[in-house]
Parts: C-alpha cells; structure tokens; sequence
C-alpha cells in the first residue's frame, strides 16, 4: 500500500483527533505562526473530559485559552519563551515558565526529560515522496514531532514548502486534519526615532560580507533600513523576516562569502505577512534547520563576520543583561540570545550586539542601570556581553575592567541619568572619585562623524571625543616621542595623570572640542590624532592645538582635522580661531596655511601667534 492509501487511513476531524487526548497527557503545540489554530481549538472545546493536560511551547501568535483561569484545573502551560498570549498566566502562577537554552529544548525532547505524549503540528500538503514540510516553524517543532508518542497534524495547503532539514513523512503522523486556513501573520510595526538611531548604530558596526542574526520588532527592521548600502550580506538566524525579505531581493544579501552554507540563507522559523511566507515556498535559497543546528555556538561560529542581534530589558554598570524578566516578572525567555552570543563571539570577525533603548516608561527609567532589579535574571553574563548599543552610542565591553565598562554604558545612558549612573558608581568604587562627565545639556555631535583616508590609504574614523576615549588617550600621550610632546605642550611632560587627562574628554561640544581620528585594528581602537578648541569669550576665538602620533604623523592627518574643526566652529557660530606655534615646529606653522582659511601670525616670545577669522 503506498502512502496515499495509508494517508486516508489517517484522516479525522478536529475533534476526532483531539479525542485522542487523554487526561493527563503531555501536549507539545506547535510555534510561531505554525500554531495549528484549529486543533487547538476543538482541545479548548473538549476540556469538559480533560484534566491536568500539560500544554508546552515556545511563542505562539494566536491565541491561548487554555492559561485561562476558567481552564485551571483542565491544562497547565509550560512556556520554553514566554508571548504575549501566555505572559499573564505566568505572572499570576497559572502557567510555569522553564529557562533554557533554545538550542537545547530539543535534546530535553529527545532525553525524555521533557516528554511528549502528543504533538499538535501544523504542516504542508505532502508531496509526490509523502513528505510534509513544517514550513514556516522548524525551530523545535521538529524535535517535538520525533520524540512524540503520537503525533497529529493539519495539513494546510496555505503552508508554504520550505526547503532544508525541515520535513516529516507520513508515515510518521498519526492523525491527519485537513485544514484551508490563513497561517498567522505578524504585523510590522512602525520604526519610531529611537528604534532608527539605534538601527543606525548597529549599522555601523556591520561590514560587508558579514553574516546576520537578528530577531523580530523595530529595532532589527531598523537595523535593516540601514544595510542597503552593504554587499555581500549572508544570514544565519533563528528568525527569517520580512527585512531579510527586501534585502535578499534588492541582492544586499546573497550569502556569496558565507564559509557554511554558502550561497543559503539558514534558518529555523519564519514570522512576517503572506508576501513573506510565499517568498519561501519551495525557495532553494533558504534552508529551514531545527534549533539544535541553527543554535547550535559551534556551527554558528563556523561563519566569519557573524553579527549576533538581540535585545535586552536592562543592563547593569558592570555589563550583566536581563532580558527575560522585569524584576520578578519573567516576560519573555532565553531564547536564543545566548547561543547567538557566544557563538558570533567565537566567529572570526564575530560581533555579538546586544540592542536595547536607554529608557523606559515615558524617558522616567534607565535601562542603564547600576544594578540589576531585584530578582531579574541574568541572561548574558558580565563574561560574556562584547558590544551594547542604544541610540546614545555604542559602548564595546568585553575585556573591559569595571571602570571602563562603567564609563562606558553611562556614556550611552540618557543624557537625564549620566549624572545620577556616575554619582552611584562613585559609591560603588567603580570609577574615580573625581570623574567627570561632559556638561549638563552637551549634545555629543553625531552629525559631526566621519572617516578619513591617510595618504598612504589607511582609514580612519573621525568623531568628537568622548568621556571613555581616556584610556586611548592615556596611551596616545605614553607612546609619543618627547620632541611631539614639547611641540604640543611646549615642554616636557612626563605624565598625564587622570585628573589632567579627562579634561580632553569632558566637553561640553561648544566652546570646547577634541575630534580624534582612530585606528581600528579588530576591536580595539587607537588614536592616530586628536585636534582641540577651546573659545576665549572675551574675544569669541577659539584657541586650537593638535596632537599626531609620531607613527601617523606627514600622513594629512592633522590637515583633515584642522578642517573639521574650522567647520564645527563654523557650525557653532565661533568668530575664528587662533593658535600659538613654536617657531621650529614647521609641521604645524605649515598646518596653520592649510585650514583653508587666510591665517595672519605675529611673533611672541619664541613661538607664532596665528590668528584666523571666518
């Protein structure tokens, strides 16, 4: 008998299939926009006959009437990934919540530690073999199936087929329910200013030939706006959207530099509208893999460039990230944060990015906090977190001691609660006792970023300075030879302790500035120049100076800077600026000639005064 014979055998209505259910049973239902809605519903129907029935999954979309209160004594849920739909249950102890890995709810399958007496699944039409694809949720769905006692499925013809380790025979089920209903959608929700700023930021962060996880909300569709520009973009992720969608059309990605899986885009769900879900019927581009693959740290380190996304409820001055709890109020889950984490952090080139904005409720809570609330969770240690970004900035922590972790998360805190993070890492120890910070009500100039490139063709990012920029600039000053530190200071210094040092950093961006240019080498960052202002109000000029590192110096650096300083006083309505040059430092007397403003000096003493007005 072939498998269209056996298939007719299987055939049962909703509620025949779910009569099947016994009480007490374990019940596996299947995620994502794969819920399968209908079976779902005639086991709400049928909980007249049930009792203890244990109902787990990870995020579903539709609903979930069995946390209902009504249905206390009837089914219990286990959530792997707290949603939307089981969030209160959870809160109010009538559904658990187990943290885990989501790379490894599949072994908790397959050990029998989590066992499943009966899957509820939702698949394709089989094909001419007898081969359903699960479609658009592979993710656990697929480990659940195969570990299951009994396994009942719809069969929907509005699943798409997608492609990849993703399919079940019929052989393997059980029950077959034809259904002819919509898959659920997710709406996509409109980007406000915060989310872009910070899609711009990890933007930055993403080179070409990167490849790219990230899940679903305004701030990875942010993030996406922003790569049009990229090439050569591959992806690797748990969630497939629409984003990814655009971008693979507009061929930003093509996964052509991916070291596993070349020429694919790998991953174990997708959640978007119907545009989305016909994007992947039956597409040779995109694989579909359950989560101990997808997750798996090992396998995801294997691609170079691997840039990790995920979000964060809160981060604390030490780098610890709470993302599943809202104190004691577990909200979401673990989900794949960690695995992506520490996977992307193994990657060569690897980028692990952990998003989130600077506050909540109204701008009345930092989300930048100098601890933890009590009782949330740690989900990505202090060990591990490498780069965290709000639309204040980026701030790179991994290898980082406390005080600069500290200076720079309050660095990318909101501007309202810097002075209140430093005040209370001052209590802790964390930093110096006489930190600084740049003014209240400075603006870091954003507008003011850019790159430059070096004579002998060597990039370099230019932007103004930043309280957490000391350290580099510690190390600038300790390598420069003791004639570039008499040019600039006009005598020797041999130290540039702290308490003179942060004076560089803490600006208020107006009538004091430093750019730097920077070099990148990996992750760290060095300064090959810095170029400074300071405004005399009793004339409204400004008083300029430089510093080249004696590596980078002939090489136009301290020109471009000149410039950028000329156009940020410009910009900052300043009437010109003035110099004082030692007569035998012809790199900078040549310097002053160069701003593209007329520069006018007189002598004094053993140096130029160099004068230039707008």
């Amino acid at each position: 008998m072939d498998w269209q014979e056996r298939y007719k055998d299987k055939v049962r209505t909703p509620d025949q299939a779910v009569a099947s259910i016994r009480r007490g049973d374990k019940v596996f239902v299947g995620s994502g926009a794969a819920e399968p809605q209908i079976l779902v519903k005639a086991l709400i129907e049928s909980a007249g006959r049930l009792a203890d029935t244990r109902i787990m999954h990870i995020m579903t979309l539709g609903v979930a009437p069995y946390t209902e209160e009504k249905f206390t004594d009837q089914f219990r849920h286990n959530a792997f990934f707290i949603g939307a739909n089981t969030r209160r249950a959870v809160s109010e102890g009538r559904a658990d919540y187990t943290p885990v890995f989501l790379s490894e709810i599949p072994a908790l399958f397959r050990s029998g530690q989590a066992p499943i007496d009966v899957a509820l699944i939702q698949v394709s039409l089989p094909d001419k073999h007898g081969f359903c694809s699960y479609g658009v949720s592979t993710d656990i769905v697929k480990s659940a199936a195969e570990s299951a006692n009994h396994v009942i499925a719809e069969i929907n013809p509005q699943m798409p087929r997608a492609l990849g380790d993703c399919f079940i025979n019929m052989d393997n089920i059980d029950m077959a329910v034809p259904v002819d209903v919509p898959l659920l959608y997710s709406q996509e929700a409109k980007a406000d200013e915060i989310s872009r700023r910070i899609g711009k930021n990890i933007a930055s962060l993403i080179e070409d030939g990167s490849t790219l996880q990230m899940g679903i909300g305004t701030i990875p569709d942010s993030v996406l706006h922003y790569l049009e520009d990229k090439k050569d973009l591959g992806v690797h992720t748990e969630m497939f959207s629409d984003g990814f969608m655009e971008l693979a059309r507009k061929g930003v990605i093509n996964n052509s530099r991916k070291i596993i899986h070349p020429g694919k885009t790998i991953a174990s769900f997708c959640i978007g509208g119907r545009e989305l879900y016909d994007y992947v019927d039956d597409n040779p581009g995109i694989e579909f893999h359950p989560t101990e693959y997808t997750n798996d740290p090992f396998i995801i380190a294997q691609n170079e460039r691997m840039i990790a996304i995920n979000s964060a409820i809160e981060v604390d001055l030490s780098g610890q990230v709470c993302a599943d709890s809202l104190g004691t109020m577990f909200y979401s889950g673990i989900g794949g944060q960690v695995d992506f984490v520490r996977g992307s952090s193994r990657s060569k080139g690897g980028k692990p990015v952990i998003a989130l904005p600077s506050t909540a409720k109204n701008d009345s809570i930092s989300r930048i906090s100098v601890h933890l609330q009590p009782g949330a969770g740690v989900v990505t240690t202090r060990g591990d977190v490498h780069y965290v970004v709000t639309e204040w900035g980026v701030a790179y922590l991994h290898g980082k001691n406390i005080r600069e972790r500290a200076m720079a998360l309050i660095g990318v805190a909101h501007p309202k609660f810097r002075g209140w993070l430093l005040e209370e890492a001052k209590r802790l120890n964390y930093i110096y006792k006489d930190q600084m910070l740049s003014p209240e009500g400075a603006v870091y100039p954003e507008e003011f970023e850019t790159k430059m490139s070096t004579k002998d063709g060597s990039e370099l990012l230019v932007r103004a300075v930043r309280p957490a920029d000391e350290e580099m600039l510690s190390d600038m000053f300790y390598d420069l030879s003791d004639q570039t530190i008499i040019n600039r200071f006009f005598s020797m210094l041999k130290s540039m302790p702290h308490r003179e040092l942060q004076q560089f950093c803490c600006i208020d961006y107006n009538t004091e500035m430093s750019v730097v240019a920077l070099t990148t080498e990996g992750v760290r960052q060095k300064v090959a120049g810095l170029g400074s202002y300071h405004l005399n109000p009793a004339t409204h000029r400004a008083e300029i100076a430089f510093l080249v590192a004696d590596a980078w110096q002939g090489k136009g650096i301290g020109t471009f800077l000149m410039r950028m300083l000329v156009k940020i006083a410009k910009a900052n309505n300043i009437k010109g600026l003035t110099a004082e040059v030692m007569r035998d430092n012809l790199a900078m007397i040549a310097l002053m000639h160069k701003s593209g403003v007329p520069a006018k000096s007189i002598p004094v003493d053993g140096s130029y005064l160099f004068t230039m007005d707008f």
